[in-house]
Order: C-alpha cells, then sequence, then structure tokens
C-alpha cells in the first residue's frame, strides 16, 4: 500500500457549483465524425425509400430501429465491430420485442412508463459494463420508449420485429463494409491519435498531458490487440505505438530528446491513405512486439475469453459502481413519465428519452447533459416548426428531410450535445409523421413540456440518489496501481524475466494509471460522498509515471533489432 505523509482528505465541499458556460462552449469535430453521419444515411435510406415504394411509410418506425444500430462501433477495428454491432442489433431488436409485447397486452400509461423505466435503467447498465462507446444507451431507450406507445396487435409483432432484424442486418452490413476498401483504418486513426498526444505531453509535460497520453495510448493498443491477425500494417503500427508509449513514460518528455513535429508528421502520414511511417525501432521495440504476440495469443486462448466474461460480470455484479447510476436511471425516467402523465401528456415516452439521456459518469456530467439536452430541445422544435411544412409536400420530402437531420446530428453532435440536439429533436417528431399527420402545435407543446420535466426530474433523481461507490473505485483503483507498480519493479529488477513478461506488466501499469485517472475524475465530480484522497491520487501517478520511466530505460537489447525483424515491408493500404 502507497504511504505519504500529506494530508488525505480534500477541501473540497459535498456539494460543487455546477457549470454553466463550460457546459455550452463549442469543441472541435471529432475526426471521425462523418463516418456515422454517413453510415446512418445509407443504413435509413435504403429501407425507408423500399417502403416509400412499397406503399408503407408507417412502418418507417421499425425499420428505423434496425438502421440506428450502424451508429454503433465506429471505433473499433473490424473484427471487434462485426460482434459489436451484431450484439447491438440483438439488443436492438429485444428491448423493441418487450416493448411491442407490453404495448400489445396493456394500455394503462402507469404499466407503460414503469416498463420503459426498467428498459432503460437494464439498457444504461448493459452498455455501460459492455463500453460499447456512443451513442450508448440513448438510441435503445428512444426506439424501445416510443414503440410502448405505438398502437400494436399481438398478430402484427413478428412482422414487425423482421423488419427491425432487416433493417440491422443491412446496417451491420453498412458498419462493416469499409474494411473492403481500408481493413486497418480504425487501427490507424487510434495509433495517430496515441502519436498526437504523446506529442502534445513531450512540447507541454504535465500530469494532465501525461494522462491523455497514457490513456491514448493504451487506447491504440488495445485497439491493435483486438483488429486480428497481424499483418503488415498492423506491425508497422505496432512500432509507431512504441514510439508513442516512450515519448510519454520517458523521464523527462520535455527535455528535447523527443521530437514533438516528428510525431506529429508520423500521425498525419499514419492517418492518411499512404503507407504507413517506418521509423526506426524505437528501444525495446522487438520486446514489446514479442509481448504483444504474446498477449494476443493469451486472449484468443479459452482462458482469455472467460476472463473477459468475469470481467464483464463483475462490473454488472453486486458492489459495481454502475448500479447507483441504474437507480438513478430508474427512478428518474419513471417520476418523469408519470409527471408528465399527470399534467395530460397522452404519449410521454420523450420526458423518460430525456431523463434517460441525463445521467452520465457523475452529477457534474448530468447537470452538463440536462443544460445541452434543455438548450438543444427547446431550438429543435424551433427547427421542426420552420421545416414541417416542407415534410408535408409528399412522402419522399418527409424521408429527405428524416435523412438529412440524421446527418446533421451526427455532423453536429461532436461539437457540443446541445448542438446535435437541435437536429435530433426536429427527426424524432418527423418520425411521427410516417404515421399519419399530428397538430403541429400539440407535438410542440408535448415535447416542451416533455423535454423540462424530464430534464428537471431527472437531474433531480440524480442528486437524490447518491453514488459513493465512486469514492470506493478511487480505492480498488490505487491499491490496483500499486500492485501493477510493485510487479514492475520486480519484473524489472528480474534480469531473468522474458521480453513478454515486462512488456506485459508495462502494458498492466499504463492500463492502472488510465483506470485512476478515470476513477478519480468521475468521483471529482459526484456529491454526497467521502472526500478524496487527492494528495495520494497525485502522489500515485506521479510514481507510476516515474515507474514507467524506468522501466522504459531498463529495455533490453531488443531496441537494437533491425525493422527488417517483423516487417519486410510495408505497403499501402
Amino acid at each position: 500500500m502507497w504511504v505519504t505523509d500529506t494530508p488525505v482528505r480534500s477541501e473540497r465541499p459535498s456539494a460543487r457549483a455546477l457549470p454553466l458556460a463550460s457546459a455550452l462552449r463549442l469543441a472541435r469535430p471529432s475526426d471521425t465524425w462523418f463516418k456515422p453521419a454517413l453510415s446512418v444515411v445509407v443504413a435509413s435510406a435504403a429501407p425507408q425509400l423500399t417502403l416509400l415504394a412499397m406503399g408503407r411509410p408507417d412502418l418507417v418506425m421499425y425499420t428505423m430501429a434496425g438502421s440506428l444500430c450502424a451508429l454503433y462501433g465506429h471505433g473499433l477495428p473490424y473484427a471487434r465491430r462485426a460482434g459489436a454491432v451484431a450484439g447491438v442489433v440483438l439488443g436492438m431488436t429485444a428491448s423493441l420485442a418487450v416493448s411491442l409485447v407490453t404495448a400489445s397486452l396493456t394500455g394503462s400509461t402507469a404499466v407503460l412508463i414503469a416498463v420503459g423505466a426498467l428498459l432503460a435503467a437494464a439498457q444504461k447498465v448493459v452498455c455501460d459494463a459492455t463500453r460499447i462507446g456512443p451513442p450508448g444507451h440513448v438510441i435503445f431507450t428512444f426506439v424501445s420508449s416510443a414503440a410502448l406507445f405505438a398502437p400494436q396487435r399481438p398478430e402484427q409483432i413478428p412482422g414487425h420485429l423482421a423488419l427491425t432484424l432487416g433493417a440491422g442486418a443491412f446496417a451491420w452490413l453498412v458498419a462493416v463494409a469499409p474494411a473492403l476498401v481500408r481493413r486497418e483504418g480504425p487501427e490507424r486513426r487510434a495509433v495517430a491519435r496515441a502519436l498526437e498526444a504523446a506529442a502534445v505531453c513531450a512540447a507541454d509535460p504535465g500530469p494532465r498531458t501525461r494522462s491523455a497520453a497514457a490513456a491514448a495510448v493504451h487506447a491504440a493498443w488495445q485497439c491493435l490487440l483486438a483488429s486480428g491477425r497481424p499483418t503488415p500494417v498492423r506491425r508497422s503500427l505496432e512500432r509507431l505505438v512504441v514510439h508513442a508509449e516512450a515519448a510519454f513514460a520517458a523521464p523527462r518528455p520535455g527535455d528535447g530528446t523527443v521530437d514533438p513535429d516528428r510525431l506529429r508528421a508520423w500521425a498525419a502520414l499514419t492517418r492518411a491513405r499512404g503507407p504507413v511511417p517506418t521509423p526506426p525501432p524505437a528501444p525495446g521495440t522487438a520486446d514489446e512486439l514479442c509481448g504483444i504476440d504474446a498477449e494476443r495469443s493469451a486472449r484468443r486462448a479459452p482462458g482469455g475469453h472467460r476472463a473477459a466474461r468475469r470481467a464483464l460480470l463483475r462490473r454488472l455484479g453486486p458492489g459495481s459502481p454502475l448500479l447507483p447510476v441504474a437507480v438513478r436511471t430508474l427512478a428518474g425516467c419513471a417520476l418523469a413519465g408519470y409527471l408528465c402523465a399527470a399534467l395530460g401528456v397522452g404519449r410521454p415516452y420523450w420526458a423518460i428519452v430525456t431523463a434517460a439521456s441525463l445521467y452520465q459518469a457523475n452529477i457534474t456530467l448530468s447537470w452538463n447533459r440536462a443544460l445541452q439536452r434543455t438548450l438543444g430541445n427547446l431550438l429543435g422544435v424551433l427547427v421542426f416548426a420552420a421545416v414541417l411544412p416542407v415534410s408535408r409536400i409528399s412522402p419522399l420530402a418527409l424521408v429527405c428531410c428524416c435523412l438529412f437531420f440524421s446527418f446533421a446530428a451526427e455532423a453536429l453532435i461532436t461539437r457540443n450535445y446541445w448542438l446535435g440536439s437541435v437536429a435530433v429533436t426536429p427527426m424524432a417528431l418527423l418520425v411521427l409523421e410516417f404515421g399519419g399527420s399530428h397538430p403541429a402545435g400539440e407535438l410542440i407543446g408535448d415535447r416542451i413540456l416533455d423535454t423540462v420535466l424530464g430534464a428537471a426530474v431527472g437531474f433531480l433523481a440524480a442528486t437524490l440518489v447518491t453514488n459513493r461507490r465512486a469514492a470506493g473505485r478511487v480505492e480498488r483503483a490505487l491499491d490496483a496501481l500499486d500492485r501493477a507498480r510493485a510487479d514492475a519493479e520486480r519484473t524489472g529488477a528480474d534480469p531473468g524475466a522474458a521480453p513478454a513478461t515486462r512488456d506485459r506488466v508495462r502494458r498492466t501499469l499504463t492500463a492502472s494509471l488510465v483506470e485512476l485517472r478515470e476513477a478519480g475524475d468521475t468521483a471529482a465530480g459526484e456529491w454526497w460522498q467521502r472526500a478524496l484522497p487527492e494528495q495520494r491520487l497525485l502522489a500515485a501517478e506521479q510514481a507510476g509515471h516515474r515507474t514507467l520511466a524506468a522501466t522504459a530505460q531498463r529495455r533490453g537489447p531488443g531496441g537494437d533489432t533491425p525493422a527488417a525483424a517483423h516487417a519486410p515491408s510495408i505497403g499501402a493500404e
């Protein structure tokens, strides 16, 4: 256990001031914003135009449930993406099936809201535990909650689910089709981000830049480990990650021994479509690649799959920090739905969706999302009012409007969530038009009421349902980092340790640093919990980075291995 003489209790109050301007500030767009945007348009266009040609636009809601699955998995290598998106399609179909069966059996608003809240909580926990990534549980909740309040007969359910599965299968093809053109695209982008983060750390070393570089390097290794068999291009990418790792793990990243401009140049070439750059091997490259091969083999073994399943079950089991967030989701969605129903809203599903969308890792982030969601939805209903006459010109105009807003939502949401919501809101309202025209004033009024009440009640539930397990996660992360440091120091001091073992314990140490930073940031934004040991957190991070630097210096003679040892030639993709 790490021992420090510094005080371990924070001066932080139980309830922190909540930000305003920073929550609404625009950021730079994601480097891959166009991928989910184009994917969802292609995945939606074919089913919607087919139904339009058949004269059945009223069935668009069911195909859209499958088409929206194309939004997932864009940060994963294609080998992993295929399985992840298939799981999303099955999960979406299962959620929709529960909603449709419930809607066909009862018309009780109270029962429908209860089922919607339970589904939202389950979807939140499963998406967080599996770490599926953006857009997370919100799409599942939107589809299942809307279906709860759609008229349904039992004999219609198999056909509607078949439409969802068919559209989901097409979305799966859209998600994995780029592998035919650029099969190492996700790996190249992950490595480019690691090089860019290492360049920032080398130019401006500090705790935050080191943590960001560690997270990017860890993500790049995880992406390469999940990408399947090693190819010449992937071997070259692994060498580049070794350079990025050496840059942020150096004892003094800003001492001039690492050239940030060179790292940025490699990142630009890696992100481009040409050949992957082939720099001279960094110290320890051959040992690192041997270690990666050993870890890849261990993951593919039956024991590796069992370990992954055990890790998932731990994230879902008793004591998990995800469970308080699930309780928040359940309480907030149920209260928001019941309150809107009491005020006379006929279909209060949007209140459920609004409340569900708020719940992030902690209260501060949930507050940010509440502001963003409210502002975006209120502006979005104005956009809907302006575009509604255009969408009613013809069914084709309605399809085109929905596709436009689908693209705009994904194009804008990485700048800030509120900006994306400006496009999401009219798209969600226009979907209702496929089933028949509705009074514009009623739609707009219900949506404004659902948004305001859903955001207010949802955030109230977040403040009342405490998550004291966030601090416990920090303690566990500190203990894990102590163990990882001890393993790294013991292995580094052992001259007989295998290269694969050295590199495995170093990657474990990097992963422990990433987990500690994530746990600390999450707990720092949480209310009503015991004070965090901030001095111990800082000391542990600094000690972890010093150990990483020491292990980098103790790498074996494999650093002199020529580049041809693993990849005789590197060509363009």
